[in-house]
């Protein structure tokens, strides 16, 4: 198990690199590190959209569907084309209503010889019902998933990329966690069960069955969500109550490169 999960909804301190940006490098409120910069890999924003958008292209990522099983083998395709082992959990997963999902883990291990280790995860299944809608019409309609799964998994294709061209001198395994948006809809939720037990299977089966018996690793950063138009980042609570000193790593991190702007130092609300 990892010592440490730090919950941020952010594409931490690489996505605000996005090439050509005025925006970001004329950052003005805070000091820009030189040195830093000059060792930092630039986050090409433009490769991290392709990625998200060929996710979509394959229409709405939901387990046991042909869309689902394609994009699948694209993720992992794209690992390891980066230089990546890719490791496959394959394992049928039962939904809160107990419909049986074909479900994937993905994960790419970058250098697994190193016991040091970092884990960058999210998610690529995307949720079968739009039942927040305001229109009761579309509650069973399955979402898109541009922001939600695709964001986080094509800003971590991009830094696997990134992995495959700079080899940083620390073993990296990113995880694509699957069945993690089946929990019980609103309108279901008289019949079956709504506890947070029947959301992230995926990332639940993982916990107790990793893919490397007895997995270390020294921390994990979820990216989940961080597609948003014009996206700032708050220290998230339950980051902050299990991991604070990751936390506090990386929002120093991103405020020495100078963007302090979209990284607050400021604490937000709970996932």
């Amino acid at each position: 198990m990892t010592k440490a999960f730090l919950f941020v909804s952010g594409i931490l301190l690489l996505s605000c690199g996005h090439t050509g940006s005025n925006e970001t490098k004329n950052a003005s409120e805070e000091p820009v590190v030189a040195e830093t910069i000059s060792l930092t890999p630039q986050f090409n924003a433009d490769s991290a959209y392709t990625y998200v958008a060929r996710q979509v292209d394959f229409g709405p990522r939901v387990p046991n569907t042909a869309a689902h099983k394609a994009c699948g083998d694209y993720l992992a395709a794209e690992l390891e084309r980066h230089g990546a082992q890719v490791y496959e959990q394959e394992v049928v997963l039962k939904a809160y209503d107990n419909t049986s999902l074909e479900s994937r883990n993905i994960i790419g291990a970058f250098n697994p010889e190193n016991p040091k280790r970092i884990l960058l995860f999210a998610h690529w299944d995307t949720r079968p019902f739009s039942d927040y809608d305001a229109n009761p019409d579309n509650h069973h309609t399955p979402l898109d998933g541009a922001d939600d799964g695709a964001s986080g998994v094509g800003a971590l294709l991009e830094i696997a990329r990134q992995i495959g061209e700079q080899s940083p001198n620390v073993g990296i395994d990113i995880i694509f966690f699957d069945a993690e948006d089946y929990g019980t809809p609103v309108f279901d939720r008289n019949t079956y069960r709504s506890n947070g037990e029947t959301w992230c299977l995926g990332s639940q089966y993982w916990a107790k069955n990793p893919h490397i018996p007895n997995y270390k690793a020294d921390f994990g950063i979820l990216l989940d969500m961080v597609g948003a138009k014009d996206a700032v980042f708050y220290k998230e609570y339950t980051s902050r109550k299990y991991a604070a000193r990751y936390v506090e790593e990386v929002w120093n991190a991103a405020r020495n490169l100078g963007y302090g702007r979209y990284f607050i130092n400021a604490d937000g609300g709970a996932i």
